[in-house]
C-alpha cells in the first residue's frame, strides 16, 4: 500500500482565512449541495442532461467551499462526446480532487474501499458508478483490475490516482502501475490531468490537503477557511493506445505529463525529507534550467 511521508509539517502558514460566520455558511451550503445531488439520484438515472446536471452538482459543491476553478488546455476533453472510454489520471491531494474532475465531466472512479463509508461524500461517490478497491486484500486486485477495464472498453470515463494516497500538493509520489494494464486491455487512450491548490495572489497552499492520520472533517474545516481558494486543472494532452509497450512506461509517461503541467520534477527517494511548518517539502523542485 502507498504511504505518503506528508503530514502536519507540510501545511503552509499564515494562508489568509474567512470568519467563523463564514465558515458556518460554506458548510451549511456544501452539505445542502450533496443531499441535492442525493435526493437527485432517480432523476439522474433517466434524464438527458444527467452530466450537466452532475456537472452543475458539483461545481455547486465547489462553490459552497470557496473554490474557484482554472481550468487549462483540454478543450478535446471537455467538448468530446460520451461513449469514448478512458483512463483519466491525476496527482493526489485533496477529497476536492475527485469533486473537481466530476466538475469537469461526470465519470465513474476508482476508489478505496473506505470511501463508500464516508459521511454524506461516500453515497454520492457510490451513486457515481464507483469501482471500490480493497487496498488491504491484494488478492482482489486482479478481479478489480478486470472491472475497470471492462468499463473502460464498453466506453466509461474512470479517474483514477495512481499515486496511492494523497500527499500535501508540494510534494508528490510515483505513480503505481497496475491500473494503467486496465487502460492497455481495455484498448483506450489516457488522460493525464494535473492539480494544483494556489490562493488568489499566486502562492501555493497544502491547507487543502487531506493527509496523514487526520479525518475527513479536520481537511473539511480547513478548506471552509480558507479566503479565495484557487484549484488549477491542467488538462494535458491524452496519450494513446499503443504509444506505451508495458503499464510501466504507460504510468512513466503519465507522470511526466502530470511534473510537465505543473513545471516540477521527481526528486530521487534517498533525498526526501520533511520540511519544517509552514515551509515547502523538498520533494518536488522546478526544472533544472
Amino acid at each position: 500500500m502507498p504511504s505518503s511521508p506528508c503530514g502536519d509539517g507540510c501545511l503552509t502558514a499564515d494562508d489568509p482565512v474567512v470568519g467563523v460566520p463564514r465558515r458556518i455558511l460554506r458548510f451549511a451550503a456544501g452539505i445542502f449541495a450533496v443531499l441535492s445531488a442525493l435526493l437527485s439520484t432517480p432523476l439522474l438515472l433517466v434524464a438527458p442532461g444527467r452530466d450537466r446536471l452532475l456537472r452543475l452538482i458539483f461545481r455547486g459543491v465547489l462553490r459552497a467551499f470557496g473554490v474557484r476553478l482554472d481550468i487549462r488546455g483540454g478543450a478535446d476533453f471537455l467538448t468530446a462526446p460520451a461513449g469514448r472510454g478512458a483512463l483519466v489520471v491525476n496527482n493526489h491531494i485533496s477529497w476536492l480532487d475527485i469533486v473537481a474532475i466530476n466538475a469537469l465531466r461526470p465519470m465513474r472512479a476508482l476508489a478505496k474501499k473506505e470511501i463508500a463509508g464516508w459521511p454524506v461524500l461516500g453515497g454520492l461517490v457510490r451513486r457515481g458508478g464507483s469501482i471500490f478497491l480493497d487496498r488491504e486484500r491484494l488478492t482482489t486486485l486482479p478481479a478489480t483490475m478486470a472491472e475497470l477495464a471492462t468499463a473502460l472498453r464498453t466506453g466509461s470515463l474512470v479517474s483514477v490516482t495512481p499515486e496511492g494516497t494523497t500527499w500535501c500538493g508540494l510534494a508528490s509520489g510515483r505513480f503505481t502501475t497496475a491500473t494503467f494494464q486496465a487502460a492497455i486491455d481495455g484498448g483506450v487512450p489516457v488522460r493525464p490531468i494535473a492539480l494544483r491548490y494556489r490562493l488568489a495572489d499566486g502562492r501555493e497552499t497544502s491547507r487543502p490537503a487531506f493527509i496523514g492520520p487526520e479525518s475527513l472533517i479536520a481537511s473539511l474545516r480547513r478548506v471552509a477557511a480558507l479566503r479565495r481558494l484557487v484549484l488549477e486543472v491542467h488538462i494535458c494532452p491524452e496519450i494513446a493506445p499503443g504509444r506505451a509497450e508495458t503499464r510501466r512506461e504507460l504510468a512513466a509517461l503519465a507522470e511526466a505529463a502530470v511534473h510537465s503541467a505543473l513545471g516540477t520534477v521527481q526528486i530521487p527517494v534517498q533525498q526526501r525529507r520533511r520540511a519544517p511548518r509552514g515551509q515547502k517539502a523538498p520533494l518536488a523542485s522546478p526544472p533544472a534550467k
